[in-house]
């Protein structure tokens, strides 16, 4: 069985995270998982505040946190995989996107423009997934369900009630995949979610076909 966390950040993206790319991955390695996925916010004013520069060098600005976290990962034998938190400028929901690639992110600029609906139909043909990320937390506005593939129905973080029960629900009424992660932004989150996999994951693509499949063994929480 292998062991992901599946929402992690890195203060070196997420101005709101505490812990450096490599620390996190030093942390999650002594807590026993096999890889985590760097999904650091990806929304329009963290842009913005790049300034009048290429889109190419915003996303790879961006990626400094995950290539970090990917070089100690190499070091230490913990698998680190490529995703992104996405907020669109139509409301304050967060998605969770799996199977993105830098190129996808250099190709698609500003992907915060689209609206969920539009970015569904955009990744319609792509080996890409998204699930809502705490979709009952306060502030939060629930999706359409057929503009999603599945819902964070466990969000470790202990600073927020999101509401994980009604979540859970919501994917279950829906027939909607299921993610399970902890939020990890400072040393108390660490190691507050997850999902074990039933068999090994190398790549970003075997994280989707994972999912889709649902080659999970458990969704881990701390309930």
């Amino acid at each position: 069985m292998y062991k992901f966390d599946t929402h992690v950040h890195t203060a070196e993206t997420s101005l709101c995270a505490q812990i450096g790319a490599r620390d996190a991955v030093r942390l999650y390695k002594e807590a026993g998982y096999d890889g985590i996925v760097i999904t650091d916010h990806y929304y329009q004013e963290l842009f913005d505040n790049l300034g009048e520069t290429t889109w190419e060098y915003k996303i790879n600005r961006y990626l400094q946190g995950y290539r970090n976290a990917r070089e100690e990962g190499n070091k230490l034998g913990l698998k680190v995989l490529l995703g992104i938190e996405l907020r669109f400028t139509e409301n304050p929901s967060d998605y969770l996107v799996f199977g993105i690639t830098k190129e996808f992110l250099i190709e698609n600029p500003e992907l915060y423009k689209l609206g969920i609906k539009n970015f569904k139909r955009l990744i319609a043909k792509e080996d890409i997934l998204i699930f809502q990320a705490h979709p009952y937390r306060m502030g939060m506005i629930v999706a359409d369900p057929q503009d999603l593939h599945g819902v964070e129905v466990y969000n470790g973080n202990p600073r927020h009630n999101s509401r994980n029960d009604k979540a859970h629900q919501f994917a279950v009424d829906n027939g909607l995949l299921m993610s399970s992660g902890s939020d990890f932004h400072q040393t108390e989150d660490l190691a507050r979610g997850g999902i074990v996999f039933v068999n090994e994951l190398q790549t970003s693509s075997e994280l989707v076909h994972a999912l889709r499949c649902n080659s999970v063994s458990k969704l881990l929480s701390t309930t």
